[in-house]
């Protein structure tokens, strides 16, 4: 049973914005508060109570407990006693499992592959080929060729032996592992009378939680508790074009960097200063790395962050992950040729990459990102979200950072708060209200919704944000 809550019409509060100075305030109570003090007795708090006792906590997290979803919308069990038919509140996830879900949850096609390739293959391992590992990577290579990208302009073929190349593995960490070992890998093949051992990042920077990818985070609150990390890493400034030459020295293997630094605080990259990191690069011989784990696949409008800038910015390798599945774990590292050739059998491996069911999953997500209809949603909603958010640093300038927000490319946006603690706040008072946002850095409240966003559920999501920030402004004062 599907309680009714007090958005159940979405587009009740959608009006002329543009010329209301006024903002929405139909969202001020709370309507989804958090299960804080259900009975012992609920079925809920029994799954709560469970969770506490026998799961590592990781994270700290709402008690909130998500049973099953539909596009962006979340269901959430409520505590109905014990032998009480469950019932259940709809939310609206404007965060698509941390730009996870593209297409939106419980796809139905992508449901039916899944439960179809579920019953004919699931692993076989890497010790032989299966039927969609191939597939996939074919498709995300002339996807690429087709939207341009990794040097490629648009529409343009391959000279031969210049093909580009996968790695499938099964998370982004693991894809920007699997990087830094291809960049120290290609040093030392292509400057053999001369070791190359240096990687580079960027602080604000994050590209994972295993030790390597982690080395590379330069952010004190992840890196402390696990010192000492891997050595040879350098950090810079992110935009900082000043530091280039003493930063990517002839020392260096490998360099890594965000286009959009998505963890960071939602941080694009100035293109200028990505072509003079790529010059630097070349001119030193050290693979560049575009980490485009959240930015990537036409999350900001196009194939890859990258894909629209000029070939002089564009990278040796890009690090995929979050929605080329839809939810379902897989990573991947697509390469140019000459990183490729320095790879051998026995190099690297993976047990689970490149398996048949996560791969046939990918193989149609790509296909149905690529569509054009929903790239000119994603840009319609893009230009419709990014308004609102403009709006919203015009309303309340005593919340916001104007001179800041809203800034982002596409549907991965972020606004900073004049409190950083404010982004913390926002993030809970609207899902009290029945929407989930995300923070970022220090101080950013994030946008970033499946690609499949209607322009009511931004028209909504912006509504509640409108009437947050007006509780959050009664709080302050």
């Amino acid at each position: 049973m599907l309680r009714a809550s007090a958005w159940t019409s979405r587009a009740r509060c959608v009006r002329a914005y543009a010329t209301d100075a006024r903002p929405c305030a139909k969202y001020l109570k709370v309507t989804h508060p958090d299960l804080m003090h259900a009975s012992p007795s609920a079925p809920v708090a029994q799954q709560l109570a469970r969770f506490d006792e026998t799961t590592l906590g990781t994270y700290v997290r709402p008690r909130v407990v998500f049973t099953h979803g539909a596009g962006l919308d979340l269901y959430a069990e409520l505590p109905t006693e014990s032998g009480r038919p469950r019932e259940y509140q709809r939310y609206l996830d404007f965060s698509a499992g941390i730009a996870v879900n593209s297409l939106g949850h419980a796809d139905p096609q992508v449901a039916e592959i899944a439960g179809d390739q579920a019953s004919k293959l699931v692993h076989a391992s890497n010790l032989f080929y299966n039927q969609w590992s191939g597939k996939m990577a074919s498709r995300l290579v002339a996807l690429t060729r087709e939207h341009g990208g990794l040097g490629v302009s648009p529409g343009s073929r391959a000279a031969p032996g210049e093909e580009l190349q996968v790695f499938l593995a099964n998370s982004g960490t693991e894809a920007n592992e699997a990087a830094l070992k291809f960049a120290r890998k290609w040093a030392t093949h292509k400057n053999q009378d001369k070791q190359r051992t240096v990687l580079v990042s960027f602080r604000h920077g994050f590209h994972g939680r295993t030790m390597g990818a982690l080395s590379l985070t330069p952010n004190p609150k992840y890196q402390a508790p696990f010192q000492p990390l891997i050595g040879d890493v350098r950090y810079g400034d992110f935009n900082d074009a000043t530091q280039l030459a003493e930063l990517v020295r002839d020392d260096v293997a490998g360099v890594i960097v965000e286009p959009i630094q998505g963890e960071g605080g939602v941080l694009p990259a100035d293109i200028e200063w990505l072509v003079a990191l790529r010059q630097r690069c070349t001119e030193v011989g050290a693979a560049l790395i575009y980490d485009e784990v959240q930015c990537g696949l036409f999350r900001t409008g196009a194939m890859w962050c990258h894909s629209a800038m000029p070939l002089e910015a564009h990278p040796d390798m890009v690090t995929i992950a979050k929605p080329l599945a839809n939810g379902f774990p897989i990573g991947a590292v697509l390469m140019r040729a000459h990183i490729a050739a320095a790879i051998q059998p026995g190099d690297h491996g993976t047990t689970f990459g490149g398996g048949p069911l996560t791969c046939r999953i990918a193989h149609h997500v790509l296909g149905r990102l690529a569509d054009p209809a929903l790239r000119a949603q994603v840009q319609a909603e893009s230009a419709h979200l990014e308004t609102r958010l403009a709006r919203i640093s015009t309303l309340f300038p005593d919340l916001v950072d104007g001179a800041t927000s809203p800034r982002g490319r596409g549907l991965l946006q972020g606004i900073s708060m004049r409190t950083p603690a404010h982004a913390g706040r926002v993030v809970a008072l609207a899902r009290e209200r029945g929407v989930l946002f995300l923070t970022a850095g220090s101080d950013t409240v994030r946008f970033a919704p499946s690609l499949t966003v209607r322009a009511d559920q931004v028209a909504h999501a912006m509504d509640v944000l409108e009437s947050v920030l007006l509780v959050l402004r009664d709080e302050s004062t």
